[in-house]
């Protein structure tokens, strides 16, 4: 209650300072007439000396007065005929107050019913960097939230490679300590939207790779684990991103991650350092690296960032020219937007015919889900693991594609 009082009081008062404003008006404004007045008898002065001076004679002086007088007469003929007060009406005044007083204190009340949390006390930085801390280390574990996460459906597959994948699970089920088969069967299971079973297969792998388990295995399973949670970070997913960090702190895709699970735990600030720093650091084409541009916006003005770059040059990312950017703002939207859809449709069509890289497919993937054609996207995905099948480095970079794209199973 002693929170509504004040904002309502500091809103009244805001509007009475500007009531005040308007009620003056220009009511204390000086007539024109009245300054015309002074100038004309300032002007009958200067007569009189020039003629004392000898500058005019005193035919032309009196000429001067004559008309002088005239502009005079006029003059004081206006301000009398001038009977209502300068500036707006008192009614016309008190509606304009009246209304404005209306939008200062409703519309405070309402803004803050809609963005703000009645009731919710102060909180001060140290707070909210303890409450983060808090959900940190409370969050729900993996297992937790693959409960409350439905399973994804199966993809679509190929009945070859079906039963291809059901050779190798039944292979490495009879040879568990088989590294390639694990790496395999880890690799494959996620190519198949099978999530799950994927970072079972992956923990298997770190598990007999011991301290020869490299960044990308960590990296791997951890981005396993979060497809399989829905986008969710959770502690075990840290954990791994951890391990993938201290093997090699540049990283690419354990950045990403890191920064997405700072972000969810109520540390924008810190994930935004993160990406900026990863996006600086990302090699061109790299997939992570579109997934942070498409969320950096968002993320910037959670962590009140307002000044943040629209995009962070990549070396050796190619870009429009002078001449296409000039030419593009220069378009209506509708203009630009078919612009776009006929370039992702260009390079749609010469991936159908000519082939192309992991990067190019996963820069198509990505533009289909910024384009708002989530079919079509979820179509070219499957392409494109079809395509790449057995490349692990593709595959990984057609997930985050797809991650980005808001179409991972």
């Amino acid at each position: 209650m002693t929170f509504w009082v004040l904002i309502l009081s500091i809103a009244l008062l805001i509007a009475a300072f500007l009531s005040y404003s308007l009620l003056r008006g220009r009511r204390d404004a000086e007539p024109a007439a009245a300054y015309d007045l002074r100038v004309y008898r300032e002007q009958l002065v200067g007569v009189d000396r020039d003629l004392a001076r000898g500058v005019i004679g005193e035919a032309d002086a009196e000429r001067v007065r004559t008309e002088i007088s005239r502009r005079i007469l006029a003059a004081d003929a206006q301000m009398n005929k001038k009977t209502s007060e300068v500036g707006p009406s008192r009614v016309l005044s008190l509606i304009v107050i009246g209304g404005l007083a209306l939008i200062l204190v409703g519309g405070a009340a309402f803004m803050y019913q809609r963005l703000g949390t009645v009731g919710l006390p102060d909180m001060p930085l140290q707070a909210r960097i303890e409450l983060a801390e808090d959900v940190r280390e409370n969050r729900p574990s993996q297992a937790v939230v693959e409960e409350m996460t439905p399973a994804p459906p199966p993809r679509q597959l190929d009945e070859s490679y079906t039963n291809l994948l059901g050779q190798l699970r039944e292979t490495v089920a009879a040879r568990p300590d088989d590294l390639q088969g694990q790496m395999l069967l880890a690799q494959h299971e996620t190519n198949a939207g099978n999530f799950r079973a994927g970072y079972a297969a992956q923990q298997r792998v770190i598990e007999l790779s011991g301290d020869a388990a490299t960044a990308d295995a960590y990296a791997d399973l951890a981005e396993m684990m979060i497809l399989a949670a829905n986008g969710y970070v959770s502690p075990e997913a840290e954990q791994a991103l951890s391990h993938a960090l201290d093997r090699d702190p540049n990283h690419g895709p354990a950045r990403y991650y890191s920064g997405q699970m700072l972000a969810q735990i109520g540390r924008p600030d810190i994930a935004y350092r993160v990406w900026i720093e990863t996006l600086r650091d990302a090699p061109a084409g790299a997939p992570w690296a579109e997934a942070i541009r498409a969320q950096l916006d968002d993320l910037a003005w959670r962590a009140g960032v307002f000044n943040a770059p629209e995009t962070v040059p990549v070396p050796g990312q190619s870009g429009p020219s002078q001449e296409d950017v000039a030419a593009a703002a220069d378009l209506t939207p509708e203009e630009r937007q078919e612009m776009i859809q006929g370039m992702v449709n260009q390079l749609s069509d010469r991936l159908a015919t000519e082939g192309g890289t992991p990067e190019e497919w996963a820069r198509l993937i990505a533009a289909l889900g910024v384009l708002g054609q989530a079919q079509r996207a979820i179509d070219i995905r499957d392409e494109a693991v079809n395509v790449f099948a057995g490349n692990t480095a593709a595959l990984q970079l057609i997930d985050a594609a797809a991650l980005q794209a808001g179409i991972a199973q």
